[in-house]
């Protein structure tokens, strides 16, 4: 028979209840527990990241910035008469010389008024020929009007001094006497008067044709005028250098000034930096340059600063001290770095992604093992082209990861495969 067991069922929701318990205060255990372990490292492929190594020494302070070799003077070549463009002579990269004929223009209205100018001072010297002839022969007239009254007053003269000897002998009469006395007074001021108007005559003779001489210099000037417009209708160089540009084409139509040609001189070069407006505060005129053509590195200086930026750089001229390289020429592009100071006995490392000169950025620095890089503050100071000093964060040697992390800002440290 069964024995009834008094105690079994409330012993079981004993155990029941005590099992539940464990199970909750383990479950909440493992769960603080598993609050408390630091989110696991993420792994990065050590073999794509860049690094860099904490360094003590000199460091040289340097701006870089991308630019342009440009002539040092661009030779524009104006139009100094209006015309129409006939020929282009020469194409642009062509080498020329200072009367090398690149263009030939044509005016028909200016040879027309060349023309006129021509006979405009063949005229005035006719003229003047015939002013000479007149005014020669009214001298050789009053010359001889002049010789005429001095032998009238010669006679008149005589015959006075014949009646005074006559009326002094008693033979001739008083009146005689006062007649013949008059006419040769008459006489010697006619003839002092003729003596002055001939003298007279060399003064009006040069005066009007001193007059005439002007009139020609002008008509000869405005002539020579025309002449050098005629002959720059067949437009030259002016400078040995190579034609750079021809902004005309034939058939056009240019006025008085319109620009024909561009001429260069390769040899005299300078260049155009490009540099950002956040660098400028520092570089002054006559600091050192490098300048990189892909061919060679041409030593120079700063000779020019614009005073404006424009689109957030500034154009900075570079004076060329060395020999240009082979295959320099103008428009070529290049690399430029300006030398601001060097730094002598400080921590520096090369300049990370994100590294600006007087910020503090997180960093991953390498663990000695290698295996691990973890996130350090660091603190940067002035900074360079390719390298940057640091003022705390870093010790010597510290190996940083300078690769763009921002991936991983959210973890602190990462490990490395």
């Amino acid at each position: 028979m069964d024995i009834k067991r008094e105690g079994v069922g409330r012993q079981k929701l004993i155990r029941r209840v005590a099992l539940i318990v464990i199970a909750v205060i383990a479950l909440g255990a493992t769960t603080y527990g598993l609050s408390r372990l630091k989110p696991a490292a993420p792994t990065v492929e050590s073999a794509t990241l860049w690094y860099g190594t904490a360094k003590r020494g000199s460091m040289l302070r340097q701006v870089r910035g991308l630019g342009t070799l440009v002539p040092q003077e661009i030779l524009l070549v104006p139009a100094s008469s209006e015309g129409r463009v006939d020929k282009r002579v020469m194409l642009a990269g062509t080498k020329v010389t200072a009367n090398t004929i690149i263009i030939e223009l044509s005016n028909p209205e200016l040879m027309s008024a060349l023309s006129d100018s021509k006979w405009a001072v063949k005229a005035a010297e006719a003229e003047m020929l015939d002013l000479k002839a007149r005014l020669n022969r009214e001298r050789l007239e009053q010359k001889s009007k002049t010789a005429q009254t001095q032998s009238e007053q010669v006679q008149a003269q005589l015959q006075y001094d014949r009646d005074d000897k006559l009326f002094k002998e008693g033979l001739a009469p008083n009146l005689t006497l006062m007649l013949s006395k008059a006419k040769a007074e008459e006489l010697t001021l006619r003839l002092g008067v003729e003596r002055e108007r001939l003298l007279g005559y060399d003064d009006v003779i040069a005066a009007q044709v001193e007059a005439k001489k002007v009139n020609i210099e002008k008509l000869r000037a405005a002539y020579d005028l025309k002449m050098k417009q005629v002959s720059d209708l067949h437009v030259r160089a002016g400078v040995d250098g190579v034609l750079q540009d021809l902004p005309v084409q034939v058939g056009q139509r240019v006025t008085l000034g319109t620009v024909l040609a561009k001429v260069s001189q390769p040899w005299r070069l300078k260049t155009e930096l490009k540099i950002p407006e956040t660098q400028m505060n520092e570089i002054r005129i006559g600091m050192p340059a490098d300048v990189d053509t892909r061919n060679g590195i041409i030593k120079g200086e700063v000779s020019r600063i614009d005073p404006a930026a424009v689109n957030g750089t500034v154009t900075v001229d570079i004076r060329l001290l060395g020999e240009l390289p082979q295959g320099a020429r103008p428009d070529l592009s290049v690399d430029g770095t300006i030398e601001i100071e060097k730094l002598t006995d400080v921590l520096y490392v090369e300049r990370p992604v994100i590294g600006q000169a007087n910020a503090t950025v997180g960093l991953f620095r390498v663990t000695p093992d290698g295996k691990e890089a973890e996130r350090v503050q660091v603190k940067f100071g002035r900074s360079s082209v390719s390298t940057i000093e640091v003022t705390s964060g870093l010790k010597l040697g510290d190996k940083v990861v300078l690769s763009d992390m921002s991936q991983w800002d959210s973890h602190n440290r990462v490990r490395l495969n």
